[in-house]
């Protein structure tokens, strides 16, 4: 099994831990919208690009967990591939953590081959997590924010409420049947809002939560170096 290292901030009862995270599985969860009749929408119209109808709603993609990163800048292969924003879980040391990264993902190869598209590019991570125990009374408060740079311009790509996803103890229950929870030093991408203007490449992309009944904030944001497709 090959584990991925990633240096996180681990925030818990007004403490703060710096601390080495060993990750030992990474799963995208796909297709998690609390609205059955927004998702079979969203599948109709990326069954119409070419994308294939998941097997089932949610879906659950594993991806190796030596592609997690919280660096600032990305390699893909050509300029086909752009980012989600997501909340994420975390399982570690007997807690579970909530974050924000991004399912980055060719967009090109995702007509094909979904699952494939998802291992083809690295998935960036916030290096800051809080305790998802603290966030719980409020979590339908919290909101997911991306930006991207378009003709010099800082847009707005994607915004909304958590609730767009199905609940995280929710989702951890769909995951594993029984309901249970997360195996230790797993990490979980748990859905994304629908973009503004509609999916598209992304060659930098910024992103975040926020918790507005705390007044606080994760944010990242990374560039994509394309590199050259030669067939």
């Amino acid at each position: 099994m090959a584990r991925q290292t990633l240096s996180l901030t681990l925030h818990s009862a007004g403490s703060t831990v710096r601390r080495d995270v060993g990750i030992d599985d990474a799963i995208v969860a796909g297709w998690t919208g609390r609205d059955p009749a927004a998702v079979e929408k969203h599948i109709r119209e990326l069954e119409a690009l070419g994308v294939k109808r998941p097997a089932s709603t949610p879906i659950f993609y594993r991806v190796a967990a030596a592609r997690l990163t919280t660096g600032s800048e990305i390699e893909v292969v050509g300029t086909g591939s752009g980012g989600e924003v997501e909340f994420v879980l975390l399982q570690h040391d007997g807690r579970l953590w909530v974050g924000t990264g991004s399912d980055h993902t060719d967009r090109e190869v995702e007509t094909y081959g979904v699952t494939v598209s998802k291992q083809m590019c690295d998935k960036p991570l916030a290096p800051v997590f809080w305790a998802f125990d603290e966030v719980a009374p409020h979590w339908d408060r919290l909101t997911l924010r991306a930006h991207v740079i378009e003709s010099g311009e800082r847009k707005v790509y994607q915004e909304g409420p958590v609730t767009a996803m199905l609940a995280p103890l929710d989702l951890i229950g769909r995951y594993l049947s029984p309901a249970g929870h997360l195996p230790e030093n797993s990490l979980m991408f748990c859905g994304t809002l629908a973009a503004r203007g509609g999916v598209r490449p992304t060659a930098r992309f910024e992103f975040e939560i926020e918790d507005p009944v705390l007044g606080r904030k994760i944010a990242h944001a990374y560039s994509v170096r394309a590199l050259p497709l030669l067939g």
